[in-house]
Formats: C-alpha cells, structure tokens, sequence
C-alpha cells in the first residue's frame, strides 16, 4: 500500500484510534477498583474524623489499614431512616445522598451512622450535603445521644475558593460546631445558622460564617437546615 496515499493515512489514524482508545478502557477498567476504594476510605475517614477519630491518618505509613480499623472499631453500627423517623430497609454506607436530595422528603433514605468511643459514650453521625459557589459541599454532622447537642462536625468541597469558601474544612471552622444545638427551649428544631459577620456571642444556635466566603456560608446554612430537617421526626422519635 502507497503510504503516502489518504488511504494508509485514513486506515493508520483509525487504527490508532482504536489501539489507544483500548488502552484507556483496559487503564480505566484496571484502576477502578483502586479508584473505589480510595472513595471508600476517604468516606470512612470524614466519618470517623466528625467524632475526632483519625485526624492522624495522613501521617500513618498505611493510611487504608489505619482507618479501616479504626471504622471496624468505633463504627459499631449504621442504618437507615425516613422522615418519619422508621428504620427502613438500605445499607448506610451505599445510600447516595446526592440522589436521595433529589426526591420528596417522605421518599428519602437517611443514612445513621452510630459511634462508640472508648468510654462506651454513643454519638450517632449524619451525612449532609449541599451547593457551594463553585460545587458540592458535603460533610458529617455528629451528634450526642440526646439528639440534640452536636459533638462535631467534618465539612468538604470540591472546588471552593483557597482561602475563602475552602475554609470549610478547617478545624478552627468544623470546631465552632461542638456544642451547638438543633432545638431550642421549645424543643423546636432550628438547625445550626451561619451567620455573616458573626454569630451572637453565647447563641447555641449559631456559628461565624466565613470571612469572604458568603456564598459558601450561605450554601452551607442551607445544606444543613435541608438536610437535617428531614431527620426531626427521627430526632424527636430518640428523645422520648
């Protein structure tokens, strides 16, 4: 065949196409079990560092094995809610939030993931998620066992801004959570407000919102009330 004609041109690109294209399916299929598990372990870890558990994991020589254990051990169980407050059929580690927010609030599964630390204290932890300026924000609300006071908080993002809606996932943010309250004197929910400029000195109802990251605090405020919301009748079902 005449290489210099459009045919051999036309065949070799094809042929091309075709042998690189099988490379990155062969590459892709290959490294997606690698790809799941590291979604899976860092999963794991959001949840466990909402109970300040594993904040050390970055620093271990095998981080997988460090967090997996430590799951193993303080995540003693984990089911799944409705709206109405009734354990439902569903595994909790596999309901996809994303999906579930994209439903009426009666046909939701809610995950419920329960801690117990060494002292035999149970804190149960609640998946969130939510719109930032840029992407998703997502995160883990933890609470006491009175369904009311939170214990902690571990916030994430895809794509805010360095410096500014990224601060969600900083410590000195996620730790003005503890203590906070999702009732008030009437045992009304009122979820947890993000307020600009700064929250009320003493409010157990609020925490500061980010310097310049309006958007993101707004998101954020929103995310939780939406989210934790659905789970009232649940919280209040506990409190008895």
């Amino acid at each position: 065949m005449n290489t210099q004609s459009n045919t051999y041109t036309f065949i070799y690109a094809a042929i091309m196409v075709i042998v690189v294209a099988a490379v990155l399916s062969f590459a892709a299929m290959s490294l997606k079990p690698l790809q799941d598990k590291n979604v899976e372990v860092e999963k794991k870890k959001s949840i466990l560092s909402s109970v300040s558990l594993g904040l050390d994991a970055d620093e271990q020589q095998n981080k997988t094995s460090y967090i997996e254990k430590l799951y193993d051990k303080y995540i003693v169980n984990s089911y799944v809610v409705n709206s109405k407050g009734e354990k439902v059929k569903g595994e909790a580690f596999t309901v996809d939030l994303k999906k579930e927010l994209n439903k009426p609030v009666e046909k939701r599964k809610l995950p419920v993931f329960v801690s117990k630390q060494d002292d035999g204290t149970k804190n149960y932890i609640l998946p969130v998620r939510g719109k930032g300026l840029w992407g998703p924000i997502w995160g883990y609300i933890a609470l006491k066992d009175d369904f009311n006071t939170l214990v902690g908080a571990s916030f994430d993002h895809k794509s805010e801004t360095p410096g500014l809606g990224a601060e969600i996932n900083t410590t000195e943010f996620e730790q003005q959570f503890v203590g906070k309250k999702l009732f008030n004197k009437e045992n009304k929910f009122v979820s947890i407000d993000v307020v600009k400029g700064g929250a009320p000195e003493g409010d157990p109802h609020a925490v500061d919102a980010i310097s310049g990251g309006t958007i993101t605090s707004n998101g954020l405020d929103a995310m939780l009330e939406d989210n934790l919301e659905s789970y009232k009748e649940y919280f209040k079902q506990q409190q008895k």
